[in-house]
């Protein structure tokens, strides 16, 4: 949330007040007892009504110059009281109960739940002025969710129903367990790529994806595996969702122009939307054009809308308040707007549109996952339906929460709030793994909706409960009218959702910051096109490579002179061994007059068993030809396995000059030896601790 800085001062001799994004604090809300405020009597700041909050009641007892900030352009009309943000409320500044400091197990126990079960952490604090601005983002967000939900069931290759069946679980799960007030799960377009691919178009195989992605899931947050997740680089994922996006979009063409019997495998796919292209039907055409111009439209009225302060009229104020939510729920009115169209063409007996069609009524039915087909022939076993997911038993959940965990970062730092990583793993495993009792599909953090979402104003994740409200809703009374649904207004509505994945700056960046970046980046677009996960693989191949490159031939700092001294510039690890012995061996031995060294230690911070071994051969090295190798910087982890390998004439010292002194065979100090007796108390010490 952009906000504009109030006017405020510092007092002199005061340092300047902080700015401070911050939800009004819930009434009552009081502060943990501190040395400072022993009986925990600090009550909550309270500011201005024109002025939001978005501040922790410890940051506001520890800092008395925080500054509060105004409400911004992009905030809702009714955003003018906000609350002290819930999600800065950790489970150690605010306690539930007007009792005292609880005991140390006590406190164990509860911060224990409250981290398992973050809504602990919010709920009892929770405040009508919360609920006011969770009820708006929770109705912008289900009406942006059930026809994107619709139309991303079409990219995976579903029934509509399916995207609906998709779109609620997470909702109600990630208000228990979600970490980020933000965040939104559901159906995306990229997940639904994937399933496409990787389930046949089969709603069972979907299903059971859905719950073996969720077993994956969870499997990574209990074992704390959320680092994995780190091995894939940012070239890597920009180079996999812009080649998504252009499969995603270029696959809804044959929708938006009515093109039938169109193969789903991209290169197929060109082909045959251009050689059929002159089949295009017109009312299909022009109705989907003008959808994606009224969605253009929109989304620039978003984007352009000026400010709203308390001090304007009210029929400015109104105004702005239905201008901000037309363009906040332009797609369910884009697509209400052409079911009319078509509505009205059906009812006069002209069918110029390709209709969603009947579409099954009520909620889905809670029963086990599909662990068996039944097909014509024959049944599919468990084993088998397996074995045909293959690579997407790997590649979809750690492209779920891949994508969820980056929305979820992008948009605590953007709002001044912490995530728990592992927390967001747990809370989208159970999602997926419950919600494949529900017939859902596999889904993830959706960045669109979570934007929309934070830009409501939500204060918790209670605005997901709305959300998932409305879906059920429109499942259990609606979709006898989604019959109407135009495919070409699905098709509009996916296209400019996707259209911003495409990333046109990277290449430039990367070019100007590090040109070999551009080698991921482009092996992963060029090879998603022909299989998803190859791309990936490859990507991430080659990011390692990459990285182990850096390892094993690290830059090294050479200095000249009399005495050469030498400093890896990155760490020494066992593959960098040969690289530093060479370099040595070059400079130092290998010249006409052999000279002494010093290998500075100082960003090496550990060391395995190859590299003892190389440096003992060194060390042997310079002592067959008449002269030393000393060390300098040896932090403590290493100089104590250097000691422990008992290298037979190690020499190291405090500092540059002290070596340089002792190699040049001046008078000054003596250099450590291996000897227990010759080594400063002080840094015995520090070897044994």
């Amino acid at each position: 949330m952009v906000a504009a800085a109030g006017d405020s001062t510092a007092a002199p001799g005061q340092a300047p007040p902080r700015h401070v994004d911050a939800c009004p604090a819930p009434s009552g809300s009081r502060l943990v007892p501190s040395p400072s405020d022993p009986a925990g009597q600090a009550e909550a700041p309270r500011g201005d009504p024109e002025l939001g909050w978005r501040v922790s009641a410890r940051q506001a007892q520890q800092d008395p110059g925080i500054e509060f900030n105004r409400v911004g352009p992009q905030d809702p009309p009714d955003a003018q009281h906000l609350a002290p943000d819930p999600m800065l409320i950790s489970p150690t500044v605010l306690l539930s109960g007007d009792s005292g400091m609880a005991g140390p197990a006590s406190c164990c126990s509860v911060a224990t739940l409250r981290r398992w079960l973050p809504i602990l952490s919010w709920l009892p604090h929770y405040s009508g002025q919360w609920l006011k601005m969770d009820l708006i983002a929770g109705l912008s967000v289900g009406l942006m969710v059930i026809p994107q939900a619709l139309a991303y069931a079409e990219v995976a290759g579903l029934p509509p129903q399916y995207g609906l069946y998709s779109a609620f679980m997470g909702c109600f799960v990630y208000l228990v367990l979600g970490t980020s007030r933000d965040v939104t799960l559901g159906p995306t377009a990229i997940m639904s790529l994937l399933v496409s691919f990787y389930t046949f178009h089969k709603p069972a195989y979907a299903v059971l994806l859905a719950f073996l992605s969720g077993c994956v899931q969870l499997a990574m947050g209990f074992l704390q595996l959320g680092f994995l997740l780190d091995f894939i680089s940012c070239p890597v994922i920009r180079g996999f969702t812009s080649a998504a996006s252009v499969t995603i979009a270029f696959g809804q063409i044959k929708n938006l122009l009515g093109l039938r019997n169109i193969p789903r495998q991209f290169f197929l796919q060109v082909y045959y939307t251009f050689a059929k292209i002159g089949e295009t039907r017109v009312g299909d055409a022009v109705l989907g054009l003008v959808c994606m111009v009224l969605l253009q439209v929109l989304t620039l009225m978003k984007n352009h809308m000026p400010p709203v302060y308390p001090e304007l009229p009210l029929g400015v104020r109104l105004s702005h308040g239905l201008i901000w939510t037309a363009t906040t729920a332009k797609n369910a009115l884009v697509v209400s707007f052409a079911a009319l169209v078509a509505y009205s063409f059906e009812v006069n007996g002209y069918h110029p549109f390709v209709l969603t069609g009947e579409i099954v009524e009520g909620l889905p039915r809670v029963q086990l996952p599909p662990f068996s087909v039944t097909t014509a022939n024959r049944t599919v076993s468990f084993t088998e339906m397996v074995q045909d997911l293959g690579a997407g038993l790997a590649v979809v959940p750690l492209m779920g929460l891949l994508e969820s965990i980056a929305v979820a970062k992008a948009f605590a730092s953007q709002n001044n709030y912490h995530i728990d990583a592992n927390q967001e793993l747990m809370a989208i495993g159970l999602t997926n793994l419950l919600g494949s009792f529900v017939a859902s599909y596999p889904v993830t953090g959706s960045f669109g909706r979570t934007a929309v979402n934070s830009q409501s104003g939500v204060c918790t994740p209670a605005g997901g409960l709305v959300t998932g409200v409305l879906v059920l809703l429109a499942l259990n009374f609606l979709t006898a009218l989604f019959y109407y649904i135009p495919k070409p207004a699905l098709a509009a509505v996916i296209i400019m959702a996707v259209v911003p994945l495409f990333d046109t700056k990277i290449l430039g960046t990367l070019w100007r910051i590090k040109r070999l970046d551009l080698l991921p980046l482009c092996v992963t677009f060029l090879l998603c096109f022909w299989e998803m996960q190859y791309g990936i693989l490859a990507g991430v191949l080659v990011s390692g490579l990459i990285l182990l490159h850096a390892t094993a031939r690290p830059s090294t700092q050479v200095s000249e002179g009399q005495v050469l001294v030498l400093q890896p510039a990155s760490g020494l690890h066992f593959p960098a061994v040969e690289t530093l012995r060479a370099a040595l061996l070059s400079r130092a031995l290998e010249v006409s007059l052999p000279r002494s060294a010093i290998l500075d230690c100082t960003h090496v911070c550990s060391v395995d068993y190859t590299v003892v071994l190389g440096l003992g051969e060194l060390l042997e090295d310079f002592r067959q030809r008449g002269v030393d190798l000393a060390f300098i910087g040896l932090q403590a982890p290493v100089l104590r396995v250097l000691r422990s390998a008992d290298l037979k004439g190690l020499r190291y010292f405090s500092t540059l000059e002290e070596a340089e002194q002792y190699l040049r065979q001046e008078p000054g100090p003596q250099p450590y030896n291996t000897s227990e007796d010759t080594v400063p108390e002080a840094k015995v010490a520090l070897l044994k601790a």
